[in-house]
Order: structure tokens, then sequence, then C-alpha cells
């Protein structure tokens, strides 16, 4: 090819069009139901709401609010009010995380800095008046800055604040904040959930954050990410309402606190005996956990935690060098 004809290949090659990506693919999900309405963008408008959706705007009004707008949402096709309230009629639900104050001063500087509040709360409205289950921090930054009002979200299913933990994606919690968030809703829930465990598994992620969660409250120093992999080998939900269930969740998480207690025994001794490093609670609990050379399926949770228990009562830390230390890893026990 000569100079002239490769020239203009590169030329044509520059001029063709780039390749736009392809439109997204529906994908379903495993385990996912949902066929959504499909709803147009002009049909989400609502002119003449539903009798129980009038109701709660009259209330809105009565408590001082005033109801921006009323909608369809596009997936189930459920009507939501946009509503600005005093901002002393709203509180937190019990069960969500509690406030960072470093995550409360970014709000405020950002607030500040925008000169504006973009980012409307969900709320709900039962017997003990409005709460959010989402908002909590959104909430203490504008009352840090004065305001008077704030707008939201208002979902006329009081239930469905229960579901709302499970949007939150970022994850910034950790496992305690996690498992306290989960004993929290649990307790909320049991006063009159008449389901079992099972029909909450979206709300409480994993069986083992319920039994995690109330061993959190009795001791806040836990160090729960060094027995979370056991546990959720182990720890399945109970198919009892919640209320009959609770007292059995109470008992497990007494189960691991009398592990820990085991646990941290150990590792006074290995401190006694001179050895020092971050890891040696997970340390102890790997030498301690049979898991790993059980094939099939895994022991009951009291069976397993009562092996692991008298195992870590029974370490000769005597044959516990510097080198075996060197070979471990995990979390660091003071998570």
């Amino acid at each position: 090819m000569g100079m002239a004809a490769s020239k203009k290949a590169n030329q044509d090659k520059k001029a063709k069009p780039a390749k736009r990506n392809p439109s997204p693919v529906k994908r379903r999900r495993r385990g996912v139901k949902l066929e959504p309405t499909q709803l147009t963008a002009p049909e989400l408008v609502v002119t003449e709401p539903s009798a129980a959706v009038a109701e709660l705007a009259e209330l809105v009004r009565s408590d001082g609010g005033a109801v921006l707008a009323i909608y369809k949402e596009p997936l189930g096709g459920h009507e939501l009010l946009l509503v600005s309230l005093p901002i002393e009629q709203l509180e937190p639900t019990p069960f969500q995380r509690d406030v960072s104050d470093t995550h409360v001063r970014k709000l405020t500087r950002a607030m500040d800095k925008t000169q504006r509040f973009l980012d409307p709360v969900i709320m709900v409205r039962g017997d003990d008046g409005y709460r959010t289950p989402n908002g909590n921090h959104r909430l203490t930054a504008l009352r840090e800055l004065g305001a008077k009002a704030v707008i939201g979200l208002l979902v006329p299913e009081a239930r469905v604040a229960y579901h709302i933990l499970a949007l939150n994606i970022e994850k910034a919690h950790n496992l305690r904040e996690r498992a306290l968030e989960v004993a929290r809703m649990y307790r909320d829930l049991a006063t009159f959930a008449t389901e079992s465990e099972p029909a909450f598994e979206l709300e409480f992620e994993e069986a083992n954050l319920i039994s995690l969660g109330f061993a959190y409250e009795r001791r806040g120093r836990l160090a729960g990410g060094t027995y979370h992999p056991v546990l959720r080998k182990v720890d399945t939900f109970i198919d009892a309402p919640l209320a009959e269930a609770l007292p059995e969740r109470q008992r497990r998480a007494e189960r691991i606190l009398q592990l820990d207690d085991a646990v941290s025994a150990a590792v006074a001794k290995l401190k006694e005996k001179g050895l020092t490093s971050p890891y040696l609670k997970p340390f102890v609990v790997a030498r301690i956990n049979p898991l790993r050379f059980i094939k099939g399926d895994p022991p009951t949770f009291d069976a397993l935690l009562d092996s692991m228990t008298r195992k870590a009562e029974k370490l000769n830390v005597d044959k516990i060098t510097t080198a075996d230390l060197a070979k471990s890893g995990g979390a660091r026990d003071d998570e």
C-alpha cells in the first residue's frame, strides 16, 4: 500500500462515528418478583387521590404541614405525598443507627455551602406521630442550622418504614452498627408483627446479625467481626413469630458472650506468656473453630458454640509460638 492510500485509510477510520453503547437490557435478578406497572411519565401525576391518601393529606394540613404534591411511583403505582412539616413534628425511628457527628458536620457544611436542602427524607405517620426511617442525619443537620420545616416523601403504609433500611446501600455501617439496627428493628417489630423471622429476611439481612445485635447491646466492645464468619454458617432464621422467637435470640446472644469470655481468657493467657498482636482474638477463634474440618452439613448453633467454648477454656498456650501467630490473619480484635 502506498503512502497516499495509507493516509486515506487512516482518514476513513477517523471519519467513522464512534459506536454508541447499547441500551441497557432488562435484567431479571434472582428472587425479584416485581412486575412494573408500565406507567409512563405523564401518568404518574395524581389529580384525584384515593380516599386513604386524601385523608392523610388532610391530617398533614391539620398537623401544621403542607402537601406539595401527590403522585404515583413508577414501579408499583403506589401513591406518595411530597410534604413539608414543622421540623418539631418529625422524629427518627428507634431502630436506625446512632447519629455520627462526623456525618452531621459534613452535611451541615454542604447545606451551608449550597444554601439548599436537596435530599428529602422518607416519612411515615403512625399513632406516635411522624417518623423518618432513613433521615436522622439530615434531620439533625437541619435542626443545627435552625430550619423550621423539613421536606419529605410521606409513605401512606407505615410498615414500609421497616423496608427502608434495605434501600440504604452506601453501607458505611460497620458490623456493630448493622447488628444493632437489626436488633432494634426486631424489638420494635416484635410488639405487633405476627410473621416469623423468614418473612423479614430482607430487613434483617442475615440471621446471625439478630443474635449479634442483642450481644452488642449487652457488650458494646464485643469484637463481633471475629465471630461473624463462624456464626453466619450456623445461626439460622427461627420459624416462629418474632415475639415468641425473641427469648431464643436473647439466649443465643448470651451464648456468644459466653464464648467471648472464654476466648478473652485465652487471649489474656497468651499476653501473660509475652505474645502480643492485634490478631490474638482472631487467632484463638481460628484455632478452636472446627468447621474447617467438618464435611457436609454444619453442626447446630449450640453444638458449635459448646465445642468452641470448651476448646477455648482448655487451650494450651504453652504450645503456641510467635511463629504460629505470624501465620494468622483476620480482623483485628479491637474491631
